[in-house]
């Protein structure tokens, strides 16, 4: 079987391709020229360069090759200008649909990896409850709006493609850079933490979301759209409290900023970046993600319809992360 994982040098789609390579699959790993190879040294893999800005070199490139799945993991979570969250995560992801349905490419599944922040900041009022799949999305971040317009296309050809969403929560593990400012962070003995009102936070592990996408492409059903995280809520500080615990317990001084000064920051970042032209973790984004309170969501559907079973919790997950950090020299 032949399977085409864009986004495959990143972190999430690196993972995709070893596990896929692991279950035989014949891997076509979808890059840019600037794409790190990393994480993508199996000489099994097959290179594709796909340029998903741009229908038609689309085509150009993948006619006469022939994709029984595809996974669309590519996509961007930070970037100076608004409008390239639409170009790459909405536009990029009409592009490569668009183009393989030109070539009437066989699909048996096409996996769309979106993201629970399509949902934004709703059932705040405490107690908080799972965000469910009958709720009404309201992105509060360009980000989310991006996601969203991706999924409510691809609900537009559910009669030519044979697809399903996949929704993740925060995902960690080892390759992954915007929790590890986390871990970095800790390690200088400083904890920054925003808020006072109560948070509930999930999360789900990189190994467990590869697991969701091969029970989707398996038998996941057309058009749905699913959930994904470990299956527990933790609290806003059990995450640095985990870290913490792996490093050793330097000593540290925990900082609980209010709202207010956590918007100051991220509108200096913003601004920071937009005079030197690099992308910051502080921006108007993750002012919104941060200031959420309610991360809860419902993964009953992913276990019931997928047979989806989170096999690593945070405590564990995060062991196995810092590890990595330490044994590959970026602690």
């Amino acid at each position: 079987m032949n399977i085409l994982i864009t986004g495959a040098s990143g972190f999430i789609g690196s993972f995709i391709v070893e596990e896929a390579l692991r279950r035989g699959f014949n891997v076509w790993a979808a890059i840019r020229k600037s794409s790190s190879r990393q994480y993508l040294t199996d000489i099994r893999i097959h290179f594709i360069e796909l340029n998903l800005g741009n229908r038609q070199q689309l085509e150009d490139a993948m006619r006469g090759l022939h994709f029984d799945y595809v996974v669309h993991a590519a996509g961007v979570t930070k970037t100076l200008n608004k409008d390239d969250f639409f170009r790459i995560n909405t536009e990029g992801t009409k592009n490569l649909v668009s183009a393989l349905l030109a070539l009437k490419m066989p699909l048996k599944r096409f996996v769309y990896l979106s993201s629970l922040s399509v949902f934004g900041a709703i059932r705040e009022q405490q107690p908080y409850e799972e965000i469910t799949e009958d709720d009404t999305p309201r992105p509060n971040t360009w980000y989310g709006r991006s996601k969203l317009a991706a999924e409510q296309w691809l609900d537009e050809q559910k009669n030519h493609l044979p697809y399903v969403i996949l929704r993740p929560t925060g995902v960690y593990g080892p390759r992954e850079r915007d929790y590890f400012m986390m871990a970095k962070s800790i390690r200088r003995h400083i904890d920054f933490a925003v808020g006072f009102t109560k948070q509930d936070i999930t999360f789900v592990y990189v190994t467990d979301v590869v697991q969701a996408v091969f029970l989707a492409l398996d038998h996941g059903k057309n058009g749905r759209k699913y959930f994904l995280s470990d299956g527990d809520v933790y609290d806003s500080s059990t995450f640095s409290n985990l870290i913490h615990k792996q490093l050793g317990c330097p000593w540290w001084i925990r900082v609980k900023a209010p709202i207010w000064l956590l918007r100051i920051i991220t509108l200096c970042g913003e601004y920071s970046g937009r005079i030197t032209g690099r992308v910051t973790a502080l921006n108007n984004d993750k002012y919104n993600i941060m200031r959420q309170r309610n991360w809860r969501c419902d993964i009953t559907p992913a276990v019931n319809e997928l047979g989806f079973k989170p096999m690593v919790k945070l405590p564990e997950g995060v062991r196995i992360t810092i590890r990595w950090y330490k044994d590959y020299g970026w602690l």
